[in-house]
Formats: C-alpha cells, sequence, structure tokens
C-alpha cells in the first residue's frame, strides 16, 4: 500500500484546512485509514481513523467536535476536514493504513510522508 498525504499549510487560528490521502496498491489488506500527527519534541499521536467498508470514525478527544474524517472509496482517498484549528494543533500530519482502528501508531502497517500543518496565533 502507497500513501500520498497533501493539504497541509499554514492557517491563522480558527482558520480551517482539509487534507487528503490518496492510496493506492493493495489497499483492501488495511480495512483502517487513520490520521496521526507529530508536533516537535512530541510522540506521534492518534487524530482520527476511519473504515473503508462502513465508514466507521473514530476521534482523539483532542479534535473531536472540530475534526471530521471521511473517505471517497472510489477515489481511494482519505480526507481530515479540520476546522476551528487551534495553535496546539500545529505539528507534521500522516495517513496510515492498518487493520484495527486503533491508537497505537505501532499497529499501523503503511504511512504517507506527511504533510505540515502550521497554525499562527
Amino acid at each position: 500500500v502507497q500513501l500520498q498525504a497533501s493539504g497541509g499549510g499554514l492557517v491563522q487560528a480558527g482558520g480551517s484546512l482539509r487534507l487528503s490521502c490518496a492510496a493506492s496498491g493493495r489497499t483492501f489488506s488495511s480495512p483502517v485509514m487513520g490520521w496521526f500527527r507529530q508536533a516537535p519534541g512530541k510522540e506521534r499521536a492518534f487524530v482520527a481513523a476511519i473504515t473503508w467498508s462502513g465508514g466507521n470514525t473514530y476521534y482523539a478527544d483532542s479534535v473531536k467536535g472540530r475534526f471530521t474524517i471521511s473517505r471517497d472509496n472510489a477515489k481511494n482517498t482519505v480526507y481530515l476536514q479540520m476546522n476551528s484549528l487551534k495553535p496546539e494543533d500545529t505539528a507534521v500530519y500522516y495517513c496510515a493504513a492498518g487493520r484495527l482502528p486503533v491508537t497505537s501508531p505501532k499497529l499501523y502497517d503503511y504511512w504517507g510522508q506527511g504533510t505540515l500543518v502550521t497554525v499562527s496565533s
């Protein structure tokens, strides 16, 4: 499975961004897509996950109500709509593919290259 993340950038606090993650290859072997983020000096942290089949969604408490994960099965693409962004959301955002909707990055098998989101105050 190959993953290509895009959509990061610089935005002011309160603004919005939409990240995209295009998947290719043996995507059927990885029924779950997740987004993680890693801020400087911090560990990689779970943000959200979605199942390709059924579209079940899971969120970290810190982003509930502000971020929305969705998928387009026809395009093999997963999105992360981020609203009401805060400076503490600043991080490199990674998409990942795995077999279970878990929060541990160690249990995801494939990773995209990361896209930087910077939220200014």
